[in-house]
């Protein structure tokens, strides 16, 4: 019968065996075979637990006589803060060009060869460096339009070289015409209607290409003030008898989620936003997943905090189920409507 070892009981040890760089900065451990201490998410070969000894600081590692691993760097940043500041410095680049910058243009300004800052600038934001260009873009332009004295001398302030690449995109990008996008909404049509479920009032809002917003509070009035904060110069029609109809559905989906929610959805976000909603999307009802399992899922696994943000911006409730992503440790976190909610909400899918 094997005897668990003192170093395979103390919970730091677990952090090692999962090379978990969340532990790096809490402790080094040193191995005595070969006289070296390492961070936890070293990507050296597994040491015998009855070897293992742990320090916490470097300092106390090498006071007693251990010395600090080349590969790992315990006392520097670690490989995954070094890549994450060289892709942050890129990100400053991209943002200050006039022009989107080349792939290899961009690799040699932060010393990367082009295949791996590509792969490391795609695995911590979680999109390309292209993608990530045009959201930046896209933001500007969102930005400069209400402000800018036309349309075109905001196309060409964030950054697009051409009117017509922007007017191929704009639509993706603002989810209505730049001209309407500039004067905060104005000519487009928004029909809502707000109704009461277990959960609270609920307001369901749809334009013309979709279901733009699914709020959840209590107090109807403070939901359709937010709506009109959003869309303050669009025509918003309410108490309409046949978009009730849209309205009840959605709150029979809330009380029997079984029943399903069929629904063309206006989303109106980032490229990175719409990848994590879609992953979302495709969470069975009664099933959960953490913010790490989704950031895996797009192919992002460092993006777990950029995740989260894309759930908080979220502002189409139960169509996009963020109220089925949790922590790592299966808690509720969060809810843009309110934790109790989001526990209500999984409570009902398990029991569907």
């Amino acid at each position: 019968m094997t005897t668990e070892t003192e170093t395979e009981r103390d919970p730091r040890w677990q952090g090692v065996l999962a090379r978990n760089p969340a532990c790096d900065g809490a402790f080094v451990y040193a191995v005595r075979t070969s006289g070296v201490y390492c961070r936890p998410s070293c990507p050296s070969r597994k040491a015998k637990p009855q070897n293992v000894s742990f320090f916490d600081t470097p300092d106390q590692a090498e006071a007693a006589g251990f010395r600090a691993c080349l590969r790992c760097n315990p006392r520097g940043p670690s490989s995954a803060q070094a890549n994450a500041a060289i892709v942050a410095e890129a990100c400053r680049i991209i943002e200050r060009a006039d022009e989107v910058p080349r792939l290899d243009d961009l690799a040699k300004k932060v010393g990367m060869s082009p295949h791996h800052f590509h792969r490391q600038f795609k695995a911590i934001t979680g999109l390309t460096p292209r993608a990530y260009a045009a959201a930046h873009r896209a933001g500007r332009v969102r930005a400069e339009l209400p402000e800018a004295a036309s349309v075109t001398d905001a196309i060409y302030a964030a950054g697009f070289n051409a009117s017509s690449r922007f007017y191929e995109q704009s639509p993706r990008m603002l989810g209505m015409a730049p001209s309407a996008y500039r004067q905060g909404g104005r000519d487009a049509d928004i029909r809502f209607a707000v109704g009461q479920c277990s959960l609270g009032a609920i307001l369901v809002a749809q334009s013309g290409r979709g279901i733009c917003a699914i709020s959840l509070g209590d107090d109807p009035d403070a939901l359709v003030r937010e709506l009109q904060d959003r869309f303050p110069q669009a025509r918003l029609t309410g108490d309409d008898a046949d978009f009730a109809a849209l309205v009840a559905k959605v709150v029979g989906f809330v009380e029997a989620p079984g029943i399903g929610l069929d629904l063309p959805l206006d989303i109106r976000g980032t490229a990175f936003q719409t990848r994590v909603w879609q992953a979302l999307r495709d969470i069975p009802a009664g099933r959960t997943a953490s913010y790490a399992e989704i950031a895996r899922r797009i192919g992002a696994p460092r993006a777990v905090r950029a995740v989260a943000g894309a759930c908080a911006a979220n502002h189409i409730a139960v169509a996009i189920p963020c109220h089925r992503v949790v922590r790592t440790d299966g808690g509720l976190s969060g809810y843009r409507w309110g934790v109790p909610r989001k526990r209500a909400l999984l409570e009902k899918e398990a029991q569907a």
